[in-house]
């Protein structure tokens, strides 16, 4: 197994880069404990490390779109996105936008228009659904575009079509769970990028995954693995043809 510590910024982007950027791509990123908790006391952080946050920070820098659910953006005091200095630069040089847009997923619209969140580098986009409320939308259509796409609920699939139609085919979901789940579940996940932290978190958390009941399963293969010297495990699982 390769050590990420040995391993330049370089080499760490060509082991995570896909193979044609001009193809649709919705890479998931979950960071869990070794007994499958996704939080400590509410907060994904706890489980967080550098060797963690470097791997965050490289899967950013080569996305076109980053998609959150809104309970994450609430629940983890989200920051404005915007990259350093050297990844902008990284991505001008190599033709992309200086930062990814952030993309907010939200049913009820439970979202103050004063969150930090919406002084990101580039103009968020909310996405919702018809049968949300009307008054939340326009409040946040004065910081936010609003997205309508799907009828009682967001129509993922007209979400993944519709940033590949604006030319930001890569997507990287950043939670939560219930976000993950819904993706799973209408079959939109091409990658899952698992980071194992070496603690073992108790009961009472939930999984990287939740929501409804579905039936899908999707075969993953293991795309790589590496190993950090703060014991902490990083793989990338890859959807199989």
């Amino acid at each position: 197994m390769r050590r990420l510590d040995d391993l330049s910024d370089e080499e760490l982007i060509a082991a995570y880069e896909v193979a044609d950027r001009a193809v649709p791509h919705l890479r998931a990123n979950f960071v869990s404990s070794l007994d499958g908790a996704v939080e400590i006391d509410g907060r994904s952080k706890a489980l967080s490390s550098d060797s963690d946050s470097r791997l965050f920070s490289v899967a950013r820098r080569l996305a076109d779109v980053v998609l959150v659910g809104a309970g994450t953006i609430r629940d983890e005091g989200y920051n404005p996105l915007k990259l350093s200095a050297k990844a902008r630069e990284w991505r001008t040089a190599t033709g992309l936008a200086e930062n990814p847009t952030l993309a907010i997923v939200s049913s009820r619209l439970e979202l103050s228009p004063v969150n930090p969140v919406f002084k990101s580098a580039v103009r968020p986009i909310v996405v919702t659904h018809a049968s949300s409320p009307e008054d939340r939308r326009e409040a946040l259509a004065e910081v936010a575009e609003v997205l309508v796409l799907g009828e009682a609920e967001v129509d993922l699939q007209a979400v993944v079509d519709e940033f590949a139609a604006r030319g930001m085919p890569q997507i990287l979901s950043e939670g939560g769970p219930h976000l993950l789940g819904a993706l799973t579940a209408a079959d939109l996940v091409d990658e899952l990028c698992l980071a194992l932290a070496p603690l073992l978190a108790g009961p009472g958390s939930i999984r990287i995954t939740a929501g409804a009941p579905s039936t899908l399963t999707r075969r993953m293969k293991l795309g790589s693995a590496l190993s950090a010297g703060d014991d902490y495990l990083f793989f990338r699982y890859l959807r199989e043809a």
